[in-house]
């Protein structure tokens, strides 16, 4: 199309993606990853999925899966929700002038209205577009509003991988390569509260970043220490910074999962991922007005942190429509229920199984846990695998999961025997015993040895090797 030809170009997106199909490993392998692309491919994990709904996903040959990852935690309402769709659509047809960026915009107004109706102890909004740049924000913010330098944060602990939040990532396998970090950081042993004062005796600190429930592994703090460690940061002028980007947006059967704990009042809430549906990067950090004043403290300061597509009209738009359909369609009750039904079971196979060590999580935030079994043939074959690559045994649980019974799940961190499930809010009683079904029968498969389970644990070692070599 040019000025003098008014004829627009067609542009035929569902074409374009259709006739390449067929090459979509081989464009992540010559273009963006190849080392991803190898890993996919090892543990055939490099099927295309043209389709996904709720909590569902469909291959090639249009077979149904059952979703048990999100988009680590994504798509909390489901994927492509008809509502946010209608949404997107809306917004488009109101060809909205968004980011003048010299003039106030109402999408934001409008959203950041409703996140701190739901958190009314905080009074400000600072959106973001990812969930890692909450945290750089946050980081900002706190040493701005103390003057202080030093943060801590949890073992274990993931924040994101930019370099302030990378400075607070307490899994070594991030952070290995990329040198020197922010200064001041420090870790503390999650959920140890004498760790934790004794940490803020040692110098003034600015702030306290902690999940409440960790990411990796997913450890949930208790009560006790969250409170605790609430008591703690006010006495010593330290901002508690709770990080829900993964537990919040009813995750965990609470809109946030701080929300399960009566008199916590985090002074930052960081939240992203599944507050727009998953379907635009978008990020909101919660403070109180105390720490906006100290960061915007002039007006000169008024624009000191912003960034060019934050508040984006069709991120602000989907957030709207989010809560719209955790307020309507009563997903985060249903989180509650299928999560607790989903645990409870969960904990009923513990002592049937012997390698099956412990079930964590609140609502749809479940970590399943393996450990050394005792029967002597069983042990063999864990400490050999063991032995040979540390944490290969999920690994091994996972891909006959997705195999054997179309069941998508993940590993939960580096070198642990723990599976992670993020499940949509969306899961039916249905798609609960889909799951137990096929975790059942694997657990039963692992449990023979010699047997197919340890089949492949052997060949996800000689792939390993091979890799290393």
């Amino acid at each position: 199309m040019t000025m003098s030809d008014p004829t627009p170009k067609s542009f035929d997106l569902r074409s374009l993606v259709e006739s390449r199909r067929d090459e979509t490993i081989d464009l992540l392998r010559e273009h963006i990853n190849p080392k991803l692309a190898k890993v996919f491919s090892m543990i055939g994990f490099d099927r295309v999925y043209p389709r996904g709904e709720g909590a569902y996903l469909w291959d090639r040959e249009d077979r149904k899966y059952l979703d048990c990852l999100s988009g680590y935690g994504m798509f909390n309402i489901g994927r492509n929700h008809p509502v946010l769709k209608q949404a997107v659509r809306d917004y488009l047809d109101m060809d909205d002038a968004w980011k003048i960026q010299m003039a106030p915009m109402t999408l934001p107004g409008l959203l950041a209205e409703k996140l701190l109706s739901k958190v009314p102890h905080l009074q400000k909004v600072q959106f973001t577009n990812t969930g890692t740049e909450c945290v750089e924000v946050a980081l900002k913010f706190a040493r701005c509003e103390t003057g202080r330098e030093r943060v801590l944060y949890c073992e274990r602990a993931f924040h994101g991988l930019t370099y302030g939040s990378l400075s607070l990532n307490g899994c070594p396998s991030f952070r290995e390569g990329f040198l020197s970090f922010l200064p001041g950081a420090v870790s503390v042993p999650f959920g140890d509260l004498v760790a934790l004062e004794k940490a803020l005796d040692l110098a003034p600190t600015a702030a306290l970043f902690l999940e409440p429930i960790q990411g990796k592994g997913v450890y949930v703090a208790s009560k006790e220490y969250l409170l605790g460690a609430q008591e703690l940061c006010r006495r010593h002028g330290t901002r508690l910074v709770v990080d829900e980007v993964q537990s919040g947006m009813g995750r965990t059967g609470k809109l946030f999962a701080f929300q399960h704990v009566e008199g916590l009042e985090p002074d930052m809430v960081l939240v992203a991922k599944s507050l727009s549906g998953g379907l635009v990067p978008v990020g909101a950090v919660l403070v109180r007005d105390e720490t906006y004043e100290a960061v915007f403290s002039t007006l000169d300061r008024c624009v000191v942190h912003s960034s060019t597509f934050a508040q984006g009209g069709l991120a602000m738009a989907c957030g709207l429509a989010t809560f719209h359909v955790l307020e309507t369609e009563g997903m985060i009750d249903n989180a509650a229920d299928k999560g607790h039904k989903l645990i409870e079971a969960l904990r009923g196979l513990v002592p049937q199984f012997e390698m099956l060590k412990e079930i964590r999580g609140e609502g749809m935030m479940i970590g399943i846990e393996f450990g050394e079994p005792k029967s002597f043939t069983l042990k063999t074959g864990w400490s050999l695998l063991h032995k040979a690559d540390v944490g290969l045994f999920p690994q091994a649980i996972i891909m006959p999961l997705l195999h054997d019974h179309r069941v998508l799940a993940q590993v939960a961190g580096h070198h642990v025997d723990i599976i992670k499930l993020l499940p949509t809010l969306t899961w039916t009683d249905e798609d609960v015993r889909w799951f137990l079904d096929a975790f059942t029968q694997v657990l039963e498969r692992c449990h023979r040895f010699p047997g197919p389970l340890w089949t492949t644990a052997k060949g996800l070692v000689k792939m390993a090797a091979s890799s290393r070599h």
